[in-house]
């Protein structure tokens, strides 16, 4: 099994919708079981700019972890669909070991 994580701004979007929304909708039709969206609280990233969640802060500056639990066939089809659409996404990839106690 394989842990495949994206991060992305709350800004970005493809397809015409967030690009949150996009992976989760396009792993779901490559037939991954499952898939979660997280929006972060606060962060940095390269620029070293720290972003956090106030009522001052500008909306879509910060980071959201979209995962999944997927087999490591299913992976690859996301990862190269995310290739066939030219995206540039930031992703790790894990081997994990997953199950149901």
């Amino acid at each position: 099994m394989n842990l495949l994580t994206f991060y992305v701004s709350e800004k970005q979007h493809h397809a015409g919708m967030p690009l949150y929304d996009w992976l989760l909708e396009k792993a779901n039709m490559l037939g991954i079981p499952g898939g979660s969206a997280f929006r972060a609280i606060a962060g940095y990233g390269r620029n070293g700019k720290l972003h956090e969640e106030t009522f001052f802060e500008l909306a879509g500056e910060l980071a959201v972890k979209v995962e999944f639990i997927v087999e490591e066939a299913l992976a690859e089809k996301l990862l190269d669909v995310l290739h066939a659409e030219n995206l540039n996404v930031f992703y790790v990839r894990q081997e994990v070991q997953a199950g149901v106690i």
